[in-house]
C-alpha cells in the first residue's frame, strides 16, 4: 500500500484514524510489510504483501481464495481480450465511463475484474475482499496509483462512513452469512448523493427450479474440502467438455445456457463466444464457484426493492439482470 492511502482507512472497531506503527519492508512511498495501529484504541493490523488485512467475524471464504488464486487472470478484460467485464460493469451500475475525481468503494473484488474497469474511469478505487483473492487483485491492479486493495470483513469494514461517492458490490451478497445484514451495511459508507449498485442471485421460480438444480448437489459439495472439490470439478469439466462444445455449437442462447446448467456446467452467457481454452477455464471457475460457496442465498425482486426502500434511498431501480437481480439507488 502507498503510505498516503492510509487516509482512506480507519479502525473497523472504534473508527479511529490509523497510523503506520512499523515498517518491516517498504520504501519512501509504500509499505510492503508492516503494522498499522489505531490512534484511539491502539489495536494493530498487519500489512502483508502490500495489502492491509483486518480480521473478520467468520472465515467462510476459503473456496474463493482458492479459485481466484488458481484463475487470477481469466476474467480480466486485459487478459482475455474482450470487453465482457467492462460491459457488465457499466450495464449494471449505469455509471458514466469518466468518474475522474470521485472515490469508489468496491465490496468484494475477487481477482479484480471490475477493479480494473473502475480504475479506468479515472476514479480512486478502494477495493476490498474477505478472501486471499486480494493477492490476485494486487498482482493485476496493485501497481496503479489509483487503487488501495484491502482484506476486510463486510460486517466490519475499515472505512469512513458517509465518505464515498460510489459503492458497488457485484457477485457478493448472496455468498454472505446474512444477506439482509450485508446489504444494510453498504449505504452508510456513501456520502449524501452517493450511488449504490449491487447484484445478486434471483430465487428460482417454477420450471427454473428444475434447471437451477445446483441446490440439490450443494448439500453434499459444500461439505467437501475446497481443494478436493476443485479437483473433482476439474475432472468433471474435462470429462463432459466434448458434450458442452456440441451444446454451445448447436443451440442458441438461452437454450445452451440452461442445458449446460442441467448437466451441472456453469458458463456466463456472455463468455460463450470465447476461444475454447478460455471458455473451458471459465466453466471450471464458475462451476467450482457454484458448488463450493459456503453460503448461497438467492432473493426475490420484491425483497431487494424493500431493502432499498427501507434504507431510505431514492431513484431506486431494481430489475432482472446479468447475475439475477440488479439494484441501484442514490443515498439521500
Amino acid at each position: 500500500m502507498r503510505k498516503e492511502h492510509i487516509k482512506y482507512l480507519v479502525c473497523p472497531g472504534c473508527k479511529g484514524d490509523l497510523v503506520i506503527d512499523a515498517i518491516h519492508d517498504g520504501d519512501e512511498l509504500s509499505v510492503k510489510s508492516g503494522i498499522l495501529r489505531c490512534s484511539q484504541c491502539c489495536e494493530k493490523f498487519p500489512v502483508v504483501r502490500c495489502v492491509p488485512r483486518f480480521k473478520g467475524e467468520d472465515d467462510y471464504v476459503g473456496n474463493f481464495g482458492l479459485q481466484w488464486t488458481a484463475h487470477q487472470k481469466i476474467t480480466l478484460d486485459s487478459f482475455n481480450r474482450t470487453n465482457i467485464s467492462q460491459k457488465k460493469f457499466f450495464e449494471e451500475t449505469k455509471w458514466p465511463d469518466d468518474l475522474t475525481g470521485q472515490i469508489i468503494l468496491e465490496v468484494g473484488c475477487g481477482a479484480g475484474r471490475f477493479t480494473e474497469i473502475a480504475i479506468s474511469t479515472g476514479a480512486f478505487v478502494v477495493s476490498m475482499d474477505y478472501s486471499d483473492a486480494v493477492d490476485a487483485n494486487y498482482a493485476s491492479n496493485g501497481k496503479s496509483d489509483h487503487v488501495l486493495i484491502v482484506r476486510a470483513d463486510i460486517y466490519k469494514m475499515p472505512f469512513k462512513e458517509n465518505f464515498f461517492d460510489k459503492l458497488f458490490c457485484l457477485g457478493v451478497l448472496q455468498h454472505t452469512p446474512d444477506v439482509e445484514r450485508s446489504f444494510f451495511t453498504l449505504p452508510k459508507y456513501l456520502k449524501s448523493g452517493g450511488r449504490l449498485a449491487i447484484d445478486l442471485y434471483r430465487k428460482p421460480v417454477g420450471i427454473e427450479k428444475l434447471v437451477l438444480n445446483k441446490y440439490y448437489l450443494r448439500q453434499i459439495t459444500t461439505r467437501i474440502s475446497p481443494q478436493l472439490l476443485y479437483q473433482l470439478c476439474k475432472m468433471y469439466i474435462n470429462f463432459v467438455w466434448p458434450l458442452v462444445r456440441i451444446i454451445n455449437k448447436v443451440l442458441p442462447y438461452p437454450y445452451n445456457f440452461y442445458l449446460n446448467l442441467m448437466i451441472f456446467v456453469a458458463i456466463e452467457p456472455v463468455s460463450i463466444g470465447l476461444p475454447d481454452k478460455e471458455l473451458k477455464e471459465i466453466a471450471l471457475l464458475i462451476t467450482y464457484d457454484m458448488f463450493s460457496a459456503k453460503y448461497d442465498f438467492p432473493q426475490t425482486l420484491d425483497t431487494i426493492k424493500g431493502w432499498f426502500q427501507a434504507s431510505g434511498m431514492k431513484n431506486i431501480d431494481v430489475c432482472k439482470g446479468h447475475n439475477g437481480i440488479e439494484g441501484r439507488g442514490i443515498k439521500l
